[in-house]
């Protein structure tokens, strides 16, 4: 039976009512930037019990994943729904309930090539948080040749057996299980012979080590795999590998698509960080200094403005057409203009600081180690050069040089 009503100007008020009744005042209240993100999991301390109580209340309803089937642990919305449930989070300041790759990459994943018992087993714990995932794709000789990972599956009759390892895989240290390109057929073309994994954190032999980067934290660590062994199956009908042996790159293109698409999606404007979701014009007139009373500096800021405004109105656009049918190839192009658009904020943030600006601890806060962590949006998913590459291939249809 459906939660909410289909019709949407009910829909409207009955999201306006939960979120009034559900999401905590005091997370409401609270400026963007202060909040710490909910990332789920086993290990997962919550930062208050009104940050457990509002993930709670949202994964009872399914509002954690609103469009993935209700059997799932989604709300089963449509895309209008989607829309108005989003446009009143952001009216009333509510925080998303939780983020978690499990949410972005893998769920869809599972969603187009998973078993219905990897569905009904992982996808409810992703949607509760109760499960937090990590992806191992890049190695130390496979980063924008992702299809030459060379970590290696050998098999051992009821298990696989792991060796390898992977790099730039963020909050491996944190995370209870990874989703791994591993090579399953060494004598295949590297396209083929890939196998995508699920693998638990847990298992002897897994180990991470932390990668600090010049903004003084990261993310990001180093995975190893000396001889783990992974179960063939999880339980009947539950296999480790998701999609077909030895198909595993099908299903990582699939999945790259969403993460190109969702880190494309911080240049429309609408992540944290120092401006806190608000505009660039906005964050920049609030300083005292009076810096928009410079002429370049107000320019640059409006034609910011501008294009963050086309880019989320383009991520709108692109959200109808992957109800439709999926957005393919032109994730590359949301991925390359969103990384590059976010780059520029935070150049221009970083000229109207001034010195003020490099310092870690003073008026401009987190700006500094931000800017620096921007760096790396156009490396992650796919670096800008390869999206041209893809643009101009596949979308374009240019000739080769």
């Amino acid at each position: 039976m459906p939660r909410f009503s289909a019709e949407p100007d009910t829909f409207r008020d009955e999201i306006r009512d939960f979120i009034k009744g559900k999401c905590p005042s005091v997370l409401r209240e609270m400026p963007a930037d202060e909040r710490e993100i909910c990332w789920g999991g086993k290990r997962w301390k919550f930062s208050s019990d009104a940050q457990r109580d509002w993930l709670n209340a949202c994964a009872e309803v399914g509002l954690t994943a609103p469009r993935w089937p209700d059997a799932y642990g989604g709300a089963a919305l449509s895309r209008e729904q989607e829309k108005i449930f989003r446009e009143e989070m952001r009216n009333a300041r509510a925080p998303s309930p939780v983020e978690s790759f499990g949410l972005w990459m893998l769920g869809p994943a599972l969603l187009a090539f998973g078993t219905e018992e990897q569905k009904t087993h992982f996808l409810p714990q992703i949607t509760r948080g109760e499960i937090r995932w990590c992806q191992g794709y890049s190695e130390p000789g496979a980063g924008s040749d992702l299809a030459s990972v060379q970590t290696r599956a050998e098999d051992k009759g009821d298990h696989w057996l792991i060796n390898g390892s992977k790099i730039w895989t963020s909050y491996a240290n944190k995370a209870d299980w990874i989703f791994a390109l591993v090579r399953t057929d060494r004598e295949a073309p590297k396209h083929k012979g890939i196998s995508f994994m699920l693998i638990d954190m847990e298992s002897e032999g897994v180990t991470t080590k932390p990668i600090q980067l010049i903004s003084g934290a990261s993310p990001f660590c180093e995975t190893f795999f000396d001889n783990v062994k992974v179960p063939k199956s999880y339980g009947e009908g539950m296999s480790s590998i998701v999609g077909e042996q030895n198909r595993g790159w099908d299903v990582a293109k699939h999945l790259l698509t969403h993460e190109r698409t969702m880190i494309g999606g911080g240049g429309s404007g609408g992540a944290g960080g120092i401006l806190g979701g608000r505009g660039m014009g906005n964050f920049l007139a609030s300083l005292e200094d009076g810096i928009m009373d410079d002429p370049v500096i107000r320019t640059e800021a409006m034609e910011l403005e501008v294009d963050s405004l086309a880019m989320g109105m383009t991520l709108e656009r692109y959200g109808d057409m992957a109800k439709a049918g999926g957005v393919g190839n032109a994730s590359a192009m949301l991925k390359y203009y969103g990384t590059e658009l976010n780059k520029r904020r935070y150049e221009l943030l970083m000229s109207a600081g001034g010195a003020y600006a490099a310092e870690w601890d003073g008026p401009y806060g987190s700006l500094a180690p931000e800017w620096l962590r921007t760096k790396a949006n156009s490396i992650e998913g796919g670096t800008s050069e390869v999206m041209l590459d893809i643009i101009s291939k596949r979308v374009l249809e240019l000739p080769s040089s």
